[in-house]
């Protein structure tokens, strides 16, 4: 069985919460080994998803919050956010969840039109259910620069 660290925080579905967990994922990017670009990418697709769920879960009303868990793995991270969220079962998530196709309406991430395309765009995969909610799951693979014989950098 594949070894992993779980981190699990839960904001208040403020936007003023945005920027700690943009800082937070940046944290565990950085100790992973992410370059700059891909941090970057990561903090802007976590920042609009936690924004989605900020913006459109809740009624105007009601108190919610946001749960954001994150694996980190050897060769990624995969990041959840989740509104209506209780604690994550990760095994449970995962047999329910499946990709993001860009012609699904998924109305509480639609707005707007670009959250889910932009998060699509800047993660190696995404995948959502919104049984209950909404689970956005995003992963990252970190891919180790090498330099071949040309001195060209390429990915693995």
């Amino acid at each position: 069985m594949e070894t992993f660290d779980f981190i699990e925080m839960k904001v208040p579905a403020k936007p003023e919460y945005v920027g700690v967990v943009r800082l937070s994922v940046s944290g565990i990017a950085n100790r992973m080994g992410f370059n700059y670009e891909e941090i970057e990418d990561l903090k802007v697709a976590v920042a609009e998803a936690v924004t989605n769920a900020v913006e459109h879960a809740y009624n105007s009303d009601e108190v919610g919050e946001v749960t954001i868990g994150l694996g980190v793995y050897e060769e990624r991270l995969e990041v959840m956010v989740a509104d209506r969220g209780g604690s994550f079962d990760l095994k449970d998530i995962k047999d329910k969840i499946g990709p993001y196709h860009a012609d699904e309406s998924v109305e509480s991430l639609q707005e707007g039109g670009l959250g889910l395309f932009l998060i699509n765009a800047l993660m190696d995969k995404v995948e959502i259910n919104n049984e209950y909610g909404v689970i956005v799951l995003m992963t990252k693979y970190l891919h180790e620069a090498e330099v071949d014989f040309n001195d060209q950098i390429s990915s693995r």
